[in-house]
């Protein structure tokens, strides 16, 4: 059964587990007895959903309003991570030429075709 909340108007907002075809109908009050609406105060909880899909979506959901700065993408990135640290320069590639003059890159993919 799902739990729904419901909005007094002299205790305040309270929660109750009530079966679905009930959904609308008002509740009383456990405090006053006073028949409360129904009212959507937060989100839905997706208990039941797989952990990796739950993290996934709120990881949307934290980005989906305002997208990081350059400075909080760095900040998320340790130093030397290759993405955006300047300080080190990479490596030379390696390259080989034939007497020709011809330059070969033995680590470059085979169907590439060098200048």
């Amino acid at each position: 059964m799902p739990v729904y909340e419901y909005l007094c108007n002299d205790c305040g907002p309270f929660t109750d587990m009530r079966p679905m075809a009930e959904c609308d109908d008002p509740q009383d009050c456990p405090r006053c007895d006073n028949e409360s609406p129904r009212v959507i105060l937060t989100a839905p909880a997706f208990f039941c959903m797989p952990s990796d899909k739950r993290k996934a979506m709120a990881t949307n959901e934290r980005s989906a309003h305002a997208p990081k700065t350059s400075a909080e993408y760095k900040a998320a990135h340790g130093p030397g991570c290759g993405c955006c640290s300047t300080g080190k320069k990479k490596p030379a590639r390696l390259m080989t030429k034939t007497r020709s003059g011809a330059k070969g890159f033995p680590t470059a993919r085979p169907w590439m075709i060098s200048h």
